[in-house]
């Protein structure tokens, strides 16, 4: 390929995000990468925390006292909410990839019915269960 020649098919980053013509189910697919790549984040950085521990309890209660702070608590609550959507978009995902949210086969009469539209209502059930878990997590954080 000649240097100076676009690739046609390349979208770099403005592939992931974008949706495009596939719609919802794209936002919720970059959404579960986000959330995974946060986490894994989230997780490295509770490891190093915890390693204090081993510095004696001076440094250990230094450390915690740190995050006393109210922006702790909010990033704990987005650390809650990025679990709850992780785990149930890809309980979602899983339970797609495996057919079971496709229901008895059909003759293919036109107007064609794509596997989307009969995956959407399922999203949308599992789009509420995550609503009602962010809430009472919500809930839980503020009382």
């Amino acid at each position: 390929m000649a240097e100076g020649r676009k690739r046609e098919n390349y979208l770099g980053i403005k592939g992931w995000v974008r949706a495009g013509r596939y719609g919802l189910e794209r936002y919720l697919y970059f959404l579960q990468r986000l959330t995974g790549f946060g986490l894994i984040i989230y997780l490295l950085i509770h490891l190093y925390e915890t390693s204090f521990r081993l510095r004696g309890e001076v440094t250990w209660e230094g450390v915690m006292g740190l995050f006393d702070q109210p922006v702790f608590a909010v990033l704990e609550y987005v650390v809650m909410a990025a679990f709850i959507f992780h785990a149930l978009n890809g309980l979602r995902l899983v339970i797609e990839e495996l057919g079971f949210a496709l229901g008895k086969p059909r003759r293919p009469v036109y107007p064609y019915e794509t596997s989307l539209q009969r995956q959407r209502p399922f999203m949308w059930a599992i789009g509420v269960l995550i609503i009602v878990f962010l809430v009472v997590s919500l809930y839980d954080f503020l009382v």
